[in-house]
């Protein structure tokens, strides 16, 4: 699978709301990284098994419905594209809409990501999940998907 061919893989996924196979989509040895993530917040999640678990509260509470138009930059290194894109949804426990603009630096070796970088502003993702319980506040300082 090449790099534009699995992140339109991984939009499938997040649409339909599979975090498990989403989370699958790394390498066993992979890297997620938020270099924005704010103080006790994760910023680096090592290996699968980290992805899947930072992962399994996710669809309890973001419930993403569309990523209109994502773009995906072809890098000079055939293994590197950068995406570009929006997921809009509902915030599952208070109902409020969640519109979240992202840019993540994706790394993919042999079909697997080896490394992910997710830009983002936590400090939005906080203002919009106010009020969704604690299960949110793990995600408002470190992730997307």
């Amino acid at each position: 699978m090449t790099p534009q061919e699995l992140v339109a893989h991984a939009t499938e996924l997040l649409l339909k709301g599979d975090t498990a196979a989403f989370a699958d989509l790394w390498a066993e040895d992979g890297v997620l990284e938020f270099p924005f993530a704010q103080p006790g917040a994760p910023r680096r999640l090592d290996g699968r098994a980290a992805v899947r678990e930072y992962l399994k509260g996710y669809p309890d509470v973001l419930d993403i419905r569309e990523i209109p138009e994502p773009v995906v930059h072809v890098t000079t290194d055939p293994e590197v594209v950068v995406a570009e894109f929006t997921a809009n949804g509902v915030v599952v426990p208070t109902g409020k809409a969640y519109s979240m603009s992202y840019i993540a630096v994706i790394t993919v070796r042999d079909g697997e990501i080896r490394h992910y970088r997710d830009y983002w502003s936590p400090a939005a993702a906080a203002d919009v999940l106010s009020g969704a319980g604690e299960t949110a506040g793990a995600f408002a300082g470190n992730a997307d998907v």
